[in-house]
């Protein structure tokens, strides 16, 4: 047995070369990202003519595009950017009748996020934007061809989100002020909210998710877990407040993934012209996809038929005929095929990371830890090929959030360390998402406690099984995760050879008060129900007993911090202040400073400088392949 051949880390890092392809409403063309001055941007190429007619549209040269969506109108295309990772988006439109006219951002306002709140119909969409207020998000309707935008509700002073109907109904989800989630009606004559439905605000420390508006306005589908311990699809009927079910499944959540992050697949798959349900993702170790409609379930079959990873993002002419679908894969990420229903055919479209041989990646693996209290972990094992999984040593990837999950699939990182000889573990510790009601509120007031445990009891069971070297583990983690790689090396410091803190909490009370200012009034049922209010004297106390820069004293474990100096979420003074704390001591730290890139890098030739000083870094200390 032999290790595979050293993988390039730009192999992993690097822009695809294709990516996040979507299907235009007639099914003549597809949009997608691909790389252009080593940025990706948005690319449209014909499905059927010989010559294909590719064409770049958009021309970013600073910053990766990420989001991107067809309009109704063949004409337009519109898309989200932001500067440098300040999070401050704005929607931008693109002319497909016009490649020499640039983009035109549709929501100048500096310093300001504008956030699309309804796919565009009839060429007008409604967009939330906090310029009139940097704490309030209001409702404007925008139209995509002149680009006006019309302001039509003003955010009453604790509104965190809007739904639009086509008619111009709209409604809004709000805090109340015991920290309950409100959805709402808002009339339009009394320029107030008419309370339909309230739910305990510490089972939804995210927000309601899914939340979508039935195709006639008059209900929404939610992800409810009233009176149940699992989260199941409902309706609620926006007169009465009546709440029905509309599908469950026995043992797992509506997938929860795409509530963090948009680029992850929506758990409802509607039509793409009447908005019917068509079906509803859930996710246990891998993902389950229920179909509510006999169609689509024939459409499904066949589509699952492509490959044995899970489906993805899917896109779908507006008649449902011709399908774009792409796969998460443990080790052939985002393969990608057009498959047409009339005629039962298919083919691969692209491979995105063409480079990556998948007999030379790593599986990832499902398993179940038990915790020392009884609570099941599901956890992934990615064991590096060609050696015996004996002995090895060990990176502990926790995820962030921690209201989020780790799942099954491509994992660039991952598989960059196992290639460097590295077993891999990802614990799902109590307070991730997807795993139940009880198992979400077990993690109120269990920040360095129990939730901690958790990690501890993975990386105690991978030794135990006999895969891991225990004088040889290493913790690594963004954002929570960061917070969790520094409660590591601070509450449990003989047990971590090495950590890597990439844009982690260090101070709770701090992290709180520096969030963006149209953050703050959203924690009563998140980082206060579950952590603290740093206004409360004794919850501070407690809270500052739980933060590493604290216990900066306790350090001894190697110790590399990253951080991007845009990051709005975990401001770079988190980072700064524990830093400074251990050179004061005279302790040697790995300090990397990204300028511009903020919570989580976009950029590849950031992603790369980062990854290959972790991959140095874990040698100089584990021993690793380098």
């Amino acid at each position: 047995m032999a290790f595979p051949d050293l993988i390039p880390v730009e192999d992993f890092f690097n822009p695809p070369t294709r990516a996040a392809a979507k299907i235009s409403p007639d099914g003549t063309r597809m949009a997608f990202l691909a790389p252009s001055n080593n940025r990706l941007n948005v690319w449209v190429e014909n499905l059927d003519s010989e010559s294909g007619g590719l064409r770049r549209v958009t021309d970013d040269d600073n910053r990766s595009v990420l989001h991107f969506e067809w309009t109704d109108d063949p004409r337009w295309l519109i898309y989200l950017q932001d500067t440098n990772g300040d999070e401050n988006w704005h929607v931008h439109r693109v002319d497909l009748d016009d490649p020499e006219a640039p983009a035109v951002d549709l929501t100048p306002f500096p310093g300001a996020m504008a956030l699309p709140v309804r796919e565009v119909k009839n060429g007008r969409t409604t967009v939330m934007v906090n310029n009139r207020d940097a704490t309030l998000l209001d409702i404007h309707e925008l139209d995509i061809a002149t680009g006006d935008l019309t302001l039509i509700a003003k955010n009453p002073g604790h509104v965190n989100g809007w739904l639009s109907s086509d008619d111009g109904d709209l409604f809004a989800t709000a805090l109340t002020a015991d920290g309950d989630l409100e959805l709402s009606r808002w009339d339009r004559d009394d320029e107030a909210l008419r309370p339909i439905i309230r739910f305990d605000g510490t089972d939804y420390p995210i927000g309601i998710h899914p939340l979508v508006l039935t195709p006639d306005g008059t209900g929404v589908w939610l992800g409810s877990n009233r009176g149940t311990d699992r989260t199941r699809l409902v309706h609620v009927d926006l007169a009465t407040g009546e709440e029905t079910d509309v599908d469950s499944h026995p043992t797992f959540d509506v997938d929860p993934r795409a509530a963090v992050s948009p680029l992850l697949p929506a758990p409802l798959i509607q039509d793409r012209r009447t908005g019917e349900l068509l079906g509803v993702r859930y996710y246990g170790e891998r993902q389950t996809i229920r179909a509510l409609d006999t169609r689509f379930g024939d459409i499904l079959a066949n589509l699952e038929k492509l490959s044995d990873g899970d489906l993805g993002n899917l896109s779908s002419d507006e008649n449902g005929v011709r399908w774009i679908v792409g796969f998460n894969h443990d080790r052939d990420p985002g393969a990608t095929y057009l498959y047409d229903h009339s005629t039962g055919e298919s083919r691969l479209l692209f491979r995105p990371l063409p480079q990556l041989d998948p007999s030379q990646l790593a599986p990832m693996r499902p398993v179940t830890i038990t915790a020392r209290d009884g609570l099941p972990l599901q956890s992934y094992l990615t064991l590096p090929v060609g050696v015996e999984a004996m002995s090895l040593p060990l990176v502990l990837v926790v995820h962030g959030g921690p209201w989020f999950r780790d799942s099954w699939g491509f994992d660039g990182h991952v598989q960059l360390l196992a290639n460097r000889g590295y077993a891999v573990l990802q614990v799902n510790f109590r307070g991730s998402t997807g795993f139940g009601k009880a198992f979400l509120k077990a993690a109120i007031g269990e920040f360095a406690g129990k939730m901690h445990d958790d990690l501890i009891d993975g990386v105690k069971w991978t030794v135990e099984q006999g895969y891991a070297d225990p004088d040889r583990v290493a913790i690594l983690g963004g954002s929570y995760g960061g917070y969790a790689a520094l409660v590591g090396v601070t509450f449990t410091p003989d047990v971590f050879a090495a950590a890597v803190d990439y844009v982690g909490i260090s101070n709770l009370a701090n992290f709180m008060r520096t969030l963006p200012p149209i953050a703050r009034p959203q924690l009563a049922n998140n980082w206060h129900a579950y952590v603290g209010d740093p206004d409360d004297p004794e919850q501070l106390a407690d809270m500052m007993a739980r933060s590493p820069i604290t216990k900066v004293d306790q350090i001894r474990t190697p110790l590399f911090v990253i951080q991007g100096a845009n990051d709005v979420r975990v401001v770079q003074a988190e980072s700064d202040n524990l830093v400074n704390a251990l050179r004061d001591r005279g302790v040697e730290v790995d300090y990397l400073i990204q300028t511009d890139e903020g919570h989580g890098a976009v950029n590849a030739e950031n992603t790369i400088e980062m990854w290959e000083a972790v991959v140095r870094f874990f040698a100089r200390h584990l021993g690793g392949r380098a």
